[in-house]
């Protein structure tokens, strides 16, 4: 008989197969609290449990729990994981300190299936989609590094590692659920942000459920043809389609979307590109995130020139666009999306 993934059932639904088992209801919850707020992955490190009864769950029962397979560290002191799932895959999750900050951002997805052309993990085929638990882990990891390494507590998650988190909508809002819970990290919804490459109709779903996490849409070009030519996703959720979907978000939710632009060199860096910008941000309530760019290799783009940069943003703020810039971090440490496993071929389940 297979085992069942314990951190897969819900507390009603182990609560159910422990009383058939003749265990009673509160052992659950006991279970429940090892499991999410202590991140206990032995059965028998569970103290307060009987031998026999962790025994029973050792032999009813698996916990696929995430370890950190490598570990970088950057001179600016961000740190990059690969982590290691229970059927070997690696995904990648990053601690990035940043003023009174630590911010880890996690993957969702093992691979891609959105082929951006600017991104690392664009040239990973998509494996498989992440449980909530596995999610929950590299949180969990990530804020053991940031007290470990920097005495300081975890205070923001961003979803915008490897994977799309819009295409793996049951699982991601499961995760936001066990850290933000009491019984779990206890994390406030409002240091959250799930950035999405933009599945309007998932967006529109987001609003409907009232998620209180905040929302980011990598945007990186304001007209069609040009997001299209470097997002494939465009072509069937248009600027057009994904505004409709955003100022729905910010009626239901009351939160304006952060937009995310990473200029390129000579294909998004002009004083058109930022007017075009500029369009898009009235039609949507939003601020804008100025990103960097992180350079990939065998990656057709480069890091736009600091004047280019300056012009840019200065077009935004003079035309009342919020807006904020945010400098690259890890050059030295393969610190872009999907650059660790590409470089090091982790995502194999021959791993060993």
């Amino acid at each position: 008989m297979s085992k069942k993934d314990i951190r897969a059932l819900s507390l009603e639904d182990l609560t159910e197969i422990l009383k058939t088992a003749g265990e009673p209801a509160f052992r659950a919850k006991q279970v429940y609290d090892w499991l999410w707020a202590k991140r206990v992955v032995d059965f028998q490190l569970m103290s307060n449990l009987s031998l026999t009864f962790r025994t029973f769950l050792e032999e009813n029962f698996s916990i696929n729990a995430v370890e950190i397979h490598e570990l970088q560290v950057s001179r600016d002191r961000t740190i990059k994981c690969a982590m290691k799932l229970h059927d070997n895959y690696v995904v990648e999750s990053v601690l990035i300190p940043h003023q009174t900050r630590m911010t880890a951002c996690i993957s969702s997805q093992v691979g891609c299936s959105l082929s951006c052309t600017f991104c690392a993990t664009g040239k990973l085929k998509r494996m498989r989609n992440l449980n909530a638990d596995e999610i929950f882990d590299q949180v969990a990891l990530i804020k053991q590094t940031a007290s470990d390494r920097y005495q300081a507590p975890l205070t923001n998650i961003v979803y915008m590692g490897m994977g799309e988190p819009l295409l793996n909508y049951a699982e991601v809002l499961r995760s936001v659920e066990k850290i933000t819970s009491p019984d779990g990290l206890g994390m406030s919804p409002r240091r959250i942000t799930v950035s999405t490459a933009g599945v309007a109709k998932m967006i529109t779903r987001l609003a409907d459920d009232g998620v209180r996490f905040n929302l980011a849409l990598s945007l990186h070009a304001a007209n069609d043809e040009k997001r299209s030519s470097i997002m494939p996703i465009n072509e069937t959720n248009t600027l057009e389609n994904l505004a409709e979907a955003l100022n729905y978000f910010y009626e239901k939710t009351g939160n304006r979307t952060t937009l995310e632009y990473i200029v390129f060199k000579d294909f998004n860096d002009s004083i058109k590109d930022a007017q075009e910008l500029v369009d898009f941000c009235r039609q949507v309530k939003s601020k804008v995130n100025i990103i960097e760019y992180n350079s990939v290799d065998g990656a057709e783009f480069q890091q736009t020139s600091k004047e280019r940069l300056l012009a840019f943003t200065s077009y935004l703020t003079d035309h009342g666009i919020i807006c904020n810039l945010r400098h690259s971090r890890g050059k030295d440490i393969d610190a872009a999306c999907g650059q660790l496993a590409n470089k090091n071929k982790l995502i194999s389940p021959e791993l060993k």
